[in-house]
This record gives C-alpha cells, sequence and structure tokens, in this order.
C-alpha cells in the first residue's frame, strides 16, 4: 500500500470515529431537547378540558393520591373545586372572598390553600362538600413579604412546603428560598431550603429573568421534587435534599401556562394549564412507564 493510500484510509477512518462520537453526543443532546424526564413521555398526554369557570386553574391536588376526584382552585376567586376525572361538571365550596390564590394541596383531612401573598388557608376535608364554609381559617405572617406560587402538603410529615417566586431575599437570582412549615389546626415555620438557580444551567442554559416557581409537587415513586416554572416553561427535578438531577423545556405550544401539578398514587403525573382567549384551561396527565 502506497503512503498517500495509508493517508487517505487513516482520514477516513478519523472521519468515520468523529461522525460516531458525534452520533452519539447528538443522542443525548437530543432527548435533554426533547424534554423527557425518566418515566414520562411529555409529547403524549391525556387531556382533561377544563369548564369556563376554571379557565384560570392555578393549582390541583389528589388526596391520597387517589385520581378519581381532582380538586383544584383558580386564582381570582376563593372557591375549592372538585371534578371527576373527565366529566366537566364541577362542583365548588366557597371558603373565601375573592383573590390571587396559586396552589392548594391536601394532606391529613386538611386542605391548604397558599394566596400568592404567602398567606395560608385551612379547611377540614370534610367541609369541602359543602357550598360555604365557615370553617376556614387563614394563617398571615408565616412567611417573608413576597409572591408565592407553589405549596405542597406531605401526608407523611405533616409539613407544608412553600417555594417563593419572587422574593427580596433571592433578588441575586443564584438561588430560590423556599420554607417549611408545620401542618395540621395550627400552622407555623419550622425551616427553610434553597434551590441552587446556577445548578440548572448545565441543563438548560441560561435561565432568563431568573427562575420564578410556579409549582412543586414529590413524586410519591422516588422521593424527588418536581418542580414547576410557568415563566421559564420548565419542569425542574430535584433530590430529596433540593439538588438539581434534570430541567426539560415544557413546549409552549402544549403547555400554555403551567401552574399546577400533581401525582396520584401510581406515580403518574398531571400538569394543570391556565387557558386564555384561544384555549380552554386543561390539565395534561403523563403516565408513568418503566424504563
Amino acid at each position: 500500500m502506497t503512503w498517500n493510500r495509508k493517508i487517505y484510509f487513516l482520514s477516513m477512518l478519523m472521519a468515520l470515529l468523529a461522525l460516531f462520537a458525534c452520533g452519539s453526543a447528538d443522542g443525548d443532546d437530543g432527548e435533554k431537547q426533547k424534554g423527557m424526564p425518566p418515566h414520562y413521555d411529555l409529547s403524549k398526554p391525556e387531556r382533561f378540558t377544563m369548564p369556563e369557570t376554571l379557565l384560570e386553574i392555578s393549582g390541583i391536588s389528589f388526596p391520597k393520591g387517589r385520581n378519581d376526584t381532582v380538586y383544584a382552585i383558580q386564582d381570582e376567586e376563593g372557591k375549592l373545586f372538585r371534578l371527576a376525572w373527565g366529566a366537566k361538571k364541577q362542583y365548588h365550596a366557597k371558603f373565601a372572598k375573592g383573590g390571587d390564590y396559586e396552589d392548594v394541596s391536601i394532606a391529613n383531612n386538611k386542605v391548604y390553600i397558599l394566596k400568592s401573598s404567602g398567606s395560608i388557608y385551612v379547611i377540614d376535608f370534610g367541609d369541602a362538600v359543602y357550598e360555604e364554609i365557615d370553617s376556614t381559617t387563614e394563617w398571615k405572617g408565616l412567611l417573608p413579604k413576597g409572591e408565592y406560587e407553589g405549596l405542597f402538603a406531605e401526608e407523611a410529615t405533616n409539613k407544608l412546603y412553600v417555594l417563593c417566586k419572587n422574593c427580596e431575599t433571592d433578588e441575586n437570582k443564584d438561588f430560590v428560598t423556599g420554607y417549611i412549615l408545620q401542618g395540621g389546626d395550627s400552622v407555623y415555620q419550622t425551616g427553610s431550603f434553597t434551590i441552587d438557580v446556577q445548578s440548572i444551567k448545565p441543563f438548560t442554559g441560561k435561565v432568563k429573568r431568573g427562575f420564578r416557581p410556579s409549582a412543586l409537587t414529590k413524586n410519591p415513586i422516588t422521593g424527588e421534587w418536581f418542580i414547576l416554572s410557568a415563566v421559564n416553561k420548565l419542569l425542574v427535578i430535584t433530590d430529596g435534599e433540593w439538588k438539581v438531577k434534570g430541567a426539560y423545556h415544557l413546549d409552549g405550544n402544549m403547555f400554555n401556562q403551567p401552574e399546577g401539578i400533581a401525582f396520584d398514587a401510581e406515580g403518574n403525573m398531571y400538569i394543570s394549564n391556565e387557558g386564555d382567549d384561544l384555549s380552554a384551561g386543561n390539565i395534561l396527565k403523563f403516565k408513568r412507564k418503566e424504563k
């Protein structure tokens, strides 16, 4: 074999190796770009279109993970809604006057509702069947001044977890602060935690306008935290200690304004979206699948 032919074959071999390496890298990046967290295909949901009363649905919850009935709130009226899955007929219980209500979570026979100001409303779950609730307790001043949208009540510990969307403590945008409260008849703060925004960037690139969480919940199968940001169109997953494990872009054509997230007992994931002049509010169900 001549020297020129050796050079030719060597260059071809190097080109093939480079192409193979590039293809493998593209495959990994492609999974990120598709926005597919482990066990969930975000491109194939089951869609539950909301009635007009829940056009601006802002939070959802399932008591003890039972998915036969969805409990929801919207961010204008002080009403707790309940719907059978897939049924348009809805019922509601009025718990307070109109206001900016952002999230709802149910645990240990209590319904917890978060107002954007950080106030938390507590209702006995058994009272949710009445049209008017006169036993609502409002807890004010538990959290620093700011704008709050994410609340999760944990059945096992009776703890409440609240994430700040826009607070003075987070002005440098390097982290987002959350607070832990004791749930029950008396609600009080017991601790805090932070999420490092810088650790989201390796998965998504620059986080524009800072990270602004709109909802959070805990996956009952893995114990991981799933956190939504409607502003950033992101789903962020952390471990139990709030260390970021992944971040996934949400397709704006499917996720109009993702404001609520919950799991059922089987680990299926539900994300609620506010509607607008062109589309109704909805809840998207993503069935858990094995790898």
